[in-house]
């Protein structure tokens, strides 16, 4: 039988091995947050397993960008916008359009994550207190202003470490609520296999919600975010090796996270004909199967992943212009307070107004891969510009990822203008 001691020491080796997780972990909060919750769920529950080749596709190539942008910094030692700013002849123009485009995505998308998280923890006060449905649009604005607030005041300590750790633990149990999920309600083995084969389903919406997808799992703010964080963590040129492991890691993390919540939702709602609207659909996923244990866990996994999300989209602001100015973030200056403040106000528009959160967070996620091409267009120009690149040559492997990277975000913002057209 293993001591308690034994047990302790396996803890101690379980809790360092999630702790000592690099910027990977970036990776995943801007990528899973309630917008990827939200893709998944409505997929899931629309089209059951048919667009998990999206979703493949879409993770392998992030693997690639976020492997190639880290790679970039730790050689050079330059962030991504100041390179292009720097090396490209209408650097600044590309630059700023990147910014712009970006921080309308991630804003817009910061809306649809306090809707969905002060919608979500509505829901579990109004299960206990059901007076509280009289007045549920105060309520809900009162949970957002108290959401925004709390995470405005932890923005101003300010330390890049102080972000990893509060991610690691809203990611951690993001994951593990939704495995637990996993095992109430599983898609057909079938189902899962007929989803790998490329297939955009023929229905209103279709279109729309693979442009969410991608804008939602290929997201240019983790790409270019990458080397500020690898920097941030005080990794140089000799943790190449590290920086490919945290890439490939998080890439994987990504797929199988996204994969599952997409199952849960095939599982627990397609085969009933069940679609997703409202916030509390999302709930209802897994009540049927097991009770209203199971939707406190699918519950706290959706709450977690929106706030893992809030972090990194009012950092994305701030991050870019730092980027673009001299590739330093100084989190304690009154640029860094005054922008996110004002990202906290726009997050605050959503609720105010009593959008509808699914709505607006699958709305967002689409803008999104509009700048997409050209971020990746960006890495493949300087990689393969040898004045910049001196004796370091990426290898064919690289460069096939992001030829193919290109060729799919171009397919996928033709079809995103084709599925805004038609909405």
């Amino acid at each position: 039988m293993p001591t308690t001691k034994t047990k302790k020491s396996l803890f101690k080796k379980i809790l360092a091995l999630i702790l000592g997780f690099g910027p990977g972990i970036f990776a995943i909060g801007y990528t899973i947050g309630t917008g990827s919750v939200t893709s998944m769920i409505v997929a899931g529950s629309k089209f059951g397993m048919q667009l998990l080749w999206v979703l493949l596709l879409s993770c392998i190539f992030s693997g690639v960008l976020i492997f190639a942008y880290g790679n970039y910094a730790l050689i050079t030692g330059e962030t991504a916008l100041y390179s292009f700013k720097k090396h490209f002849k209408f650097g600044k123009v590309l630059a700023i359009l990147i910014i712009v485009g970006i921080t309308f995505g991630q804003w817009n998308s910061l809306m649809g994550i306090l809707g969905i998280s002060s919608n979500i923890i509505f829901e579990i006060l109004a299960i206990n207190f059901e007076s509280l449905r009289a007045f549920e649009y105060q309520t809900i604005l009162i949970i957002a202003t108290v959401i925004i607030i709390t995470f405005y005041l932890l923005m101003l300590v300010g330390k890049y470490t102080f972000f990893e750790k509060v991610l690691i633990i809203f990611v951690t149990i993001m994951g593990l609520s939704f495995f637990l999920s996993f095992f109430f309600v599983q898609p057909l083995t079938i189902d899962v296999v007929k989803g790998l084969i490329p297939t955009i389903p023929n229905v209103p919406g279709g279109k729309m919600l693979v442009a969410a997808f991608v804008g939602t799992t290929m997201a240019s703010a983790t790409f270019l975010s990458r080397p500020l964080f690898v920097k941030g963590k005080g990794w140089t040129i000799n943790n190449l090796q590290q920086q490919k492991k945290d890439a490939i890691t998080a890439s994987i993390l990504i797929f199988i996270i996204s994969a599952t919540i997409m199952a849960v939702a095939a599982g627990a709602l397609f085969y009933q004909g069940t679609e997703v609207t409202q916030v509390i659909d999302m709930a209802n996923t897994l009540e049927p199967v097991a009770g209203k244990w199971a939707v406190t866990i699918f519950f706290f996994g959706a709450l977690s992943a929106g706030l893992s999300s809030i972090f990194p989209c009012l950092l994305i602001a701030p991050l870019l212009i730092a980027d673009y100015q001299s590739g330093e973030l100084d989190t304690n200056s009154k640029q860094f307070r005054i922008i996110t403040a004002v990202a906290c106000l726009v997050a605050l528009i959503g609720p105010a107004f009593g959008a509808n959160p699914i709505e607006v967070q699958i709305l967002s996620q689409v803008f999104n891969v509009f700048v997409l091409p050209i971020v990746v267009l960006g890495i493949i120009l300087i990689l393969s510009n040898k004045k910049i690149m001196k004796n370091y040559k990426t290898s064919l492997g690289v460069y096939i990822g992001l030829f193919a990277a290109l060729f799919f975000s171009l397919v996928i913002s033709y079809n995103g203008i084709l599925a805004l057209l038609d909405y």
